[in-house]
């Protein structure tokens, strides 16, 4: 390598410019929500429009608020985070003024279609009525059903989801209710219903963040839509400055194909919440031992405000211990479903355990209580919860009768308090 060349090298290091190295990154971790019509306050695709962002860019990302990815470990499927070198590079383009470099250089924006992105579905919807999102104020959890769209039962493969105005929907949740509870509930513009949908069993579809993809079932392991279940989609929405309505949308796609396989949902829970006003370092735990070889192929966990830290733990029969989820600074505003990158064995008479700690403190942020009050375990704003679902197939079909009967007995003996 002679003289001009590591001098070049050097050079191109020392400056990044929008062009080479900055286009690339910002297309593929912040366009899918800073594009018109995105949930983003403003768009990211040309470069005046970065630049004149680039010091905020910098700012966010080096505290590690954007992008809005919360684990830590292990590996995921799409994530949406940045490299220690990519942070380090926004922050040193904005350094350096936020130069452009050659335009040549710069790759092709990318466009974001109006229609379905997996194309027509087998099954479209939105909601009954168009809903009013006040100007201010506390966010918004609302729950609208969509009554019996199919009399028919049917496989899902997968599930699109359209926020009708990006601007206040924060995140959707997709729900079957096939009790008929959510219907008596919704009189015309949905229901208030912070933390669960109000019925049980509450059969998650799927569900939307900002910059998410379309929600597809795992290879041969498709979702069951019972035949006359509503559908209840449960929204978060969070007040933009001025009033604004929503009507969000949704599309399904079905397949002909039955599951190969069938995943289970292995609950973890604590009631046993009651946080004294000063606690900073409030533990809940929970446990399942798996009776079978499992493969774990995701996780969705779930708490309020007051959480802090997610960490899900495998600890195998020989002692090796696997990370099955950590998040080391909760944020109940950037909550999601996580799938890993590759399944992860578990074989059998492995302990799975949970362990959730919560910050009751004037010391976090995100404290909804200030000075910090009691809390308690519920489903209000100011309440707690800590859950945790880990979805599971067993290797061998022949287990799937013994890991359902488990799990059933659990439940049970979850119910009597047990």
């Amino acid at each position: 390598m002679g003289p001009a060349v590591i001098a070049a090298f050097f050079a191109a290091a020392a400056a990044p410019t929008f062009s080479h190295d900055i286009a690339p990154l910002v297309y593929r971790r912040c366009a899918t929500c800073h594009h018109g019509g995105g949930v983003a306050p403003f768009p990211l695709l040309t470069y005046r429009e970065v630049a004149r962002h680039a010091g905020q860019i910098a700012t966010v990302t080096a505290k590690r608020y954007m992008p809005p990815w919360l684990p830590t470990a292990p590996h995921f499927q799409h994530e949406m985070k940045l490299t220690p070198g990519e942070i380090a590079m926004f922050g040193k383009w904005a350094a350096e003024g936020a130069p452009e470099g050659n335009p040549r250089e710069e790759p092709k924006a990318p466009v974001f279609a109006e229609g379905w992105t997996l194309g027509k579905p087998d099954l479209e919807a939105e909601m009954p009525a168009t809903f009013t999102v006040p100007a201010e104020g506390l966010d918004v959890y609302q729950c609208f059903v969509i009554r019996a769209p199919s009399p028919r039962a049917h496989w899902v493969r997968a599930i699109d989801i359209r926020p009708g105005n990006p601007k206040v929907v924060h995140h959707v949740i997709l729900f079957q209710d096939i009790s008929g509870t959510a219907r008596q509930r919704d009189r015309g513009s949905g229901y208030p219903c912070f933390g669960t949908p109000g019925f049980l069993p509450a059969r998650g579809l799927g569900g939307w963040t900002p910059g998410a993809l379309p929600f597809v079932s795992p290879e041969g392991i498709p979702e069951l839509l019972h035949a006359n279940a509503d559908l209840v989609l449960q929204v978060h929405y969070h007040p933009s400055g001025r009033v604004e309505t929503d009507r969000t949308r949704l599309a399904i796609y079905y397949t002909p194909q039955p599951p190969k396989r069938r995943m289970m949902d292995i609950p973890f829970t604590s009631t046993r919440i009651d946080i004294p006003p000063g606690d900073a370092a409030y533990k809940v735990t929970d446990h399942f031992t798996v009776p079978v070889d499992v493969d774990a192929i995701g996780v969705i966990p779930h708490a309020h405000y007051v959480c802090r830290r997610m960490y899900a733990y495998a600890v195998l029969p020989d002692g090796t211990r696997r990370t099955l989820l950590s998040i080391p600074n909760w944020d109940f505003n950037w909550q999601g479903q996580y799938r890993y990158a590759a399944p992860i064995r578990l074989p059998a008479d492995t302990r799975i355990e949970m362990e959730f700690t919560y910050d009751n403190s004037a010391a976090n942020p995100r404290n909804p209580n200030q000075p910090p009050a009691r809390v308690r375990y519920g489903p209000g704003t100011k309440d707690e919860m800590a859950g945790l679902h880990l979805q599971v197939v067993a290797v061998d079909p022949a287990d799937e009768e013994e890991l359902s009967n488990t799990l059933w007995g659990r439940m049970i003996r979850a119910q009597m308090g047990r």
